[in-house]
């Protein structure tokens, strides 16, 4: 058994007791451990706005007037004034109507795929108990699939969304790099950081989108959104997954396109080899980008990290910015990989997440070995710059597992479509094992 919302073995009973006295001073009927402040009622929609008695949620990345942004660290937390003002993307939501109801808790410094966070803890995973909701955007994604918010906004810079949207059985979207405004929210890196929504439906996911890219100041595509008539299955990314999630994947896809009168084709994204060098070069980018953006604050500062925190600070400390410039024309390279093989009217289909949501209570070294498992799914699109919704089609055993649909960039209008469109299929076959 796990207690205090399955809390990391690490964390010790101090920082429960240390977390309890948070939530009883911030938190109103937090009864999933997910959020920093709330759930309650914080900003007030415009009236009469379209997405009007809708509730939402933000990450503790974002800016919101008055509090103080925390990121995840006590030591951040303890160094930040209160924001003057709204980030652009909750601005957006409030001005469309949407009612603030809380700041949900996410990884340290976002950097994490896990959930878990030493010093606040594990936010329930309400779609499979004891088990990790997935992060950095762990509080969003529980407070989403627990039902106390209608949407969320989190942040995706290696899987930050796609992973806890798989894990929790909710939508994600993972838009095109740069389309929605960052000001306002806590980096990691910025050449991967993007801004996106968890949602329980899809029709809920498209109606915050349209509210998110027509009010925060987004850049618009350089051209239409592609209408999207062929799945793609990705045939060496499904081959990254547990072999029966991969069965349940692919009949969970198979069953979709024939709801929706889709074609259904294989191909393989990267040639032999080369998925494990693409990751190699994302880390690079991703770690020397990290170090730019905190370096200087955590060498003055000296945080108190958990472990897996740490480590990967302190080799971004150590990563050559030469090897991330050295690495730059990956990304070209997976962008052509990308349309070569989506074509005109092709979205990549491929799994979220390897499998379903681990255990809260496993060791470090499977907990690595994880992370890099997730990342050679995840990193791909993340180079490519390429917008992402994640389904729940699939189960297994009877937990969640996400499908990924993966556009070119500026496609992300077409893949929320389709997410709207797959709203009936999942509500049909929702709670089905495969």
């Amino acid at each position: 058994m796990y207690a205090c919302h399955g809390v990391d073995p690490e964390l010790s009973a101090l920082q429960v007791s240390d977390r309890r006295a948070l939530l009883d001073r911030h938190g109103v009927g937090d009864q999933l451990g997910a959020f920093m402040i709330g759930p309650d009622l914080m900003a007030t929609g415009e009236p009469a706005g379209a997405l009007s008695g809708t509730r939402f949620a933000v990450k503790d990345l974002f800016d919101v007037a008055g509090t103080r942004t925390g990121a995840g660290s006590p030591d951040w937390l303890a160094e930040a004034s209160p924001a003057r003002s709204n980030a652009p993307a909750v601005a957006a939501l409030l001005a469309a109507g949407a009612d603030l109801w809380g700041k949900t808790v996410t990884d340290e410094l976002a950097f994490s795929l896990s959930g878990t966070n030493v010093h606040y803890g594990t936010p329930d995973n309400p779609a499979a108990a004891g088990r990790i909701p997935g992060g950095s955007s762990s509080g969003s994604a529980s407070a989403v699939a627990g039902g106390v918010v209608d949407l969320a906004l989190g942040t995706d810079t290696g899987g930050s969304i796609r992973v806890p949207a798989s894990y929790c059985g909710i939508f994600g979207l993972r838009p095109t790099h740069s389309r929605i405004d960052t000001t306002g929210i806590v980096p990691l890196a910025t050449s991967f950081d993007t801004v996106g929504l968890l949602a329980a439906d899809g029709n809920r996911l498209a109606a915050g989108w349209r509210a998110l890219s027509a009010g925060a100041e987004s850049i618009r595509p350089d051209r239409a959104s592609r209408s999207l008539a062929r799945l793609v299955l990705a045939t060496d990314l499904i081959e990254l997954a547990d072999e029966e999630c991969a069965g349940a994947l692919v009949a969970a896809v198979n069953g979709l396109a024939r709801d929706l009168d889709l074609e259904v084709v294989s191909a393989r994204l990267a040639p032999p080899g080369e998925l494990a060098r693409w990751l190699g070069s994302f880390r690079r980018c991703q770690m020397v980008e990290a170090w730019a953006a905190h370096g200087e604050w955590i060498t003055r500062r000296q945080p108190d990290f958990g472990p897996g925190i740490a480590e990967r600070f302190a080799l971004a400390a150590t990563t050559d910015p030469d090897e991330a410039l050295a690495s730059e024309p990956v990304r070209g390279e997976v962008g052509l990989a990308l349309k070569r093989v989506l074509g005109a009217d092709g979205v990549l289909v491929q799994p979220a997440t390897s499998g379903p949501a681990p255990l809260v209570l496993i060791g470090s070294a499977v907990k690595q070995d994880l992370r890099m498992r997730t990342l050679l799914l995840t990193a791909p699109a993340g180079l490519a710059r390429a917008p992402v919704v994640v389904m729940p089609l699939a189960r297994w055993h009877g937990l969640p597992l996400g499908v990924a649909f993966v556009g070119l960039p500026g496609d992300d209008d077409a893949l929320v479509d389709l997410s709207a469109r797959a709203d009936g299929h999942v509500a049909a076959s929702a709670g089905l094992p495969i």
